[in-house]
């Protein structure tokens, strides 16, 4: 549909884009920006840190219904509009229908079991998707106890399979999740994600992710770098703590030439002083890159270079919550979370410049 509406033969007016139209553009226009900052020599890709920080949906956690409730709240609206149709047949002989408008309860009634019905089946795609992600071990599991069933052991914890009871869906945003916060609690959130050059500390890279798990957040860093144009450069070096490590991740960052410095388990805090200047371990003569990013890690060069995550990406995280105040997203939905995101990193990335120039 056109944004111009015809006034007369002579004029035409604008009118503004919805969000849905213009938000998809910012990809293209954070790209820019750093292109920008690229040919002012402000940046100059080599390590770039990887971490991710929670940021609280527009919805309320207490609007949230749990598979459970969802069948119990089904077979109670069910019972209630088989009763009111029962009572229909026999409104004129009954008096305790008199004031009721008894069409209206049932179809209320209907809207609510049309509405359960759609947060069930979100829940249950949601369930689905788990299982795919999780299928190699799900199929070694039912395997191994299918085995214990058929030796006569009964075997351990529950079967893997289909939607669980604790299984929940916000009615008000749905795509948002129920996701560990800072302080021990819990809140409906998303994960956004955020790859920040150690030099400069512009951010190089946003997405936004449903998952609670970062294992899965390289992938997504490393095809949107295949879609950069070269002038912007290649990070050589990856920097990230224990929840991006998998042997999958850093073969896949070699299989794109860039080097891995993961945290294999968590950071230990004032190591002893004869550890810190301990001589580095001798080198490997091993073709696994796990094995000699583990070697890296306790060098003293890859101490240093890994404490540059810290001094990094966890900054531009606090002053975007605490100074810029973006620690709750204005929109619903995915797709507009993520160019929420990407507009308020894009801002950062220009207060950044303007520091660095002046600087």
């Amino acid at each position: 549909m056109s944004r111009f509406i015809p006034v007369d033969r002579q004029t035409d007016y604008l009118l503004p884009p919805s969000v849905d139209e213009w938000l998809p553009e910012l990809e293209q226009l954070f790209v820019q920006v750093l292109l920008l900052a690229r040919e002012m020599k402000l940046l100059k890709l080599g390590t770039i840190a990887l971490d991710g920080t929670k940021l609280k949906a527009n919805a309320s956690k207490h609007k949230a219904l749990s598979y459970s409730h969802a069948k119990k709240l089904e077979a109670q609206h069910k019972a209630e509009v088989k009763a009111l149709t029962q009572r229909v047949e026999s409104a004129d002989q009954d008096e305790t229908a008199d004031g009721m408008d008894i069409p209206a309860e049932i179809a209320r009634g209907d809207q609510r079991l049309t509405a359960i019905a759609e947060a069930k089946a979100r829940i249950e795609a949601r369930a689905q998707e788990r299982d795919a992600v999780e299928q190699a071990a799900y199929q070694e599991k039912v395997t191994r106890r299918e085995a214990q069933r058929k030796a006569g052991k009964k075997p351990r914890g529950r079967d893997p399979r289909g939607p669980r009871d604790k299984d929940q869906v916000n009615l008000t945003d749905p795509e948002s999740r129920i996701m560990p916060v800072t302080g021990k609690g819990f809140d409906q959130c998303y994960n956004a994600q955020a790859a920040v050059d150690t030099d400069t500390m512009l951010v190089t890279h946003v997405h936004v992710t449903q998952a609670t798990n970062d294992k899965q957040q390289v992938m997504p860093l490393l095809a949107a770098w295949q879609g950069y144009l070269e002038a912007l450069g290649r990070p050589t070096y990856l920097l990230a703590d224990t929840g991006y490590f998998s042997a999958a991740n850093v073969e896949a960052c070699q299989a794109h030439d860039i080097e891995t410095l993961l945290a294999m388990k968590r950071d230990v805090h004032h190591l002893p002083v004869f550890e810190r200047f301990a001589a580095d371990p001798p080198a490997l003569d091993v073709a696994d890159h796990v094995e000699q990013m583990a070697r890296r890690l306790k060098t003293q060069a890859g101490r240093a270079q890994y404490a540059l995550r810290k001094h990094t990406v966890e900054p531009v995280f606090g002053i975007i919550k605490h100074v810029m105040g973006f620690r709750q997203v204005s929109m619903r939905g995915l797709d507009k979370v993520s160019g929420e995101w990407r507009l308020t990193t894009m801002a950062w990335n220009i207060k950044r410049m303007h520091r660095l120039k002046a600087g």
